[in-house]
């Protein structure tokens, strides 16, 4: 189904525009009109159409004023302008605003047909099934929420930073965040946000004299038992084996 869009504020040149896209359209496709550039704006947040026909000289917003809103949450819709004015101004504008075409006024009905017709075979190319569009959207929701967790979580893993709290930070469910988390990034969390801890405890024991439970703390862990756990199962060796084995290696190499 195809959502059409057309912002024109002269009776007649709406009704010879409606004619014409009529006769294009089938009964599933939906065609909607206006005559300000406001009004313009509101049906295309409300409706999202996929092809626009957008008349410069409209009430209250200009239709290159409209259609910069548009942009901003429609990137990817067709738009033909119209113009009585051959400006080169707004030609450039049109350019800016990715408008795949631009006619003057009057139009020839023979033209503005092929134009149209051009249109609607360029979004039946690149229309996707709903459903299809929907996981997609879903999809992309999902690596930017991820993303901006993983942020978060750089930021503060040298503190305590239970699950739930990153999941908050990205309004996700907790279980919903965890099962995300793994598909995206490819481990659990925990062992995520561990491996962390553990790569700046070896920077602590390579670079301080800190004790192994300062060291456990500086990372994180609220118990010391379970820091060194985890950097035995990480590192296969003790913290203070691995400062050991780091102090030998550089006077090895003094």
């Amino acid at each position: 189904m195809s959502v059409v869009l057309i912002v024109e504020d002269e009776l007649l040149e709406l009704e010879f525009l409606k004619s014409i896209v009529t006769e294009e359209l089938t009964l599933e496709d939906k065609l909607i009109t206006c005559e300000s550039g406001i009004q313009a704006v509101k049906l295309a947040k409300q409706h999202r159409p996929d092809i626009i026909v957008m008349d410069i000289l409209i009430p209250e917003m200009d239709g290159l004023q409209a259609l910069e809103e548009i942009r901003k949450f429609l990137p990817q819709a067709s738009v033909l302008i119209l113009s009585a004015c051959s400006d080169f101004t707004y030609a450039q504008t049109a350019i800016r605003l990715r408008v795949q075409e631009y006619l003057l006024k009057p139009i020839k009905p023979s033209v503005f047909k092929q134009v149209f017709h051009k249109l609607l075979a360029t979004v039946a190319a690149n229309q996707v099934p709903v459903e299809e569009e929907i996981v997609e959207e879903e999809e992309i929701n999902q690596v930017y929420f991820i993303e901006k967790s993983l942020d978060y979580i750089h930021d503060n893993f040298k503190q305590k930073l239970p699950l739930q709290l990153v999941a908050d930070k990205v309004f996700m469910n907790p279980q919903y965040f965890s099962r995300i988390f793994k598909k995206e990034v490819g481990v659990t969390y925990i062992d995520y946000l561990n491996k962390l801890k553990i790569e700046y405890a070896c920077k602590l024991l390579e670079t301080t004299d800190y004790p192994a439970y300062r060291i456990s703390s500086e990372c994180g862990f609220s118990d010391p038992s379970y820091f060194n756990r985890v950097f035995v199962q990480q590192m296969k060796m003790t913290p203070k084996a691995y400062r050991r084995n780091h102090l030998f290696d550089s006077k090895d190499k003094g």
